[in-house]
């Protein structure tokens, strides 16, 4: 599938890469296609990946896989709500989080109250409303970093 981006110019997505989101994503319940890019320029792989919309190219979000900044994130996701993306075994599961990335990288914040559940089997996902209390709209990314860093030894 050929998709126009905000970021990457013209691309051409595999169909096997298109994710699908039946209920859309919070605020764009209208979008439903969706893929996984990233800047293929770079050497290395960034951990920032980006869900670009496959239907509107100005919708494109940064996303985190949540690991990567909260080593310890276990979101409370109920099975019945995995049923909509097809039940997925726990090995078919992967989770991003979005991102707001202000030009002061200081004040990054990621949102690990409402994730992005993918199920990689089926290429199914949905946006959830975790009830951990202690996750926040707004974890702040760079100092969560500075923590992981210190913790090990860099």
């Amino acid at each position: 599938m050929v998709a126009e981006t905000k970021f990457f110019g013209t691309i051409d997505i595999d169909d096997d890469k298109i994710i699908t989101f039946p209920m859309g994503i919070i605020g764009f319940e209208n979008l439903t296609k969706f893929a996984l890019i990233y800047d293929s320029e770079r050497e290395e792989r960034s951990k920032i990946s980006w869900l670009q919309s496959m239907e509107e190219p100005l919708m494109v979000l940064p996303v985190i896989n949540p690991i990567d900044i909260c080593d310890e994130y276990t979101p409370v996701i109920e099975d019945e709500l995995l049923k909509s993306i097809g039940d997925p075994a726990d090995i078919d599961v992967l989770i991003f989080v979005s991102m707001t990335i202000p030009s002061d990288l200081t004040k990054m914040t990621a949102n690990l109250k409402a994730p992005f559940i993918i199920n990689t089997a089926e290429r199914s996902a949905m946006q959830i409303i975790v009830e951990n209390a202690d996750y926040e709209v707004k974890y702040n990314v760079y100092d969560a970093i500075e923590r992981l860093k210190a913790k090990d030894g860099e």
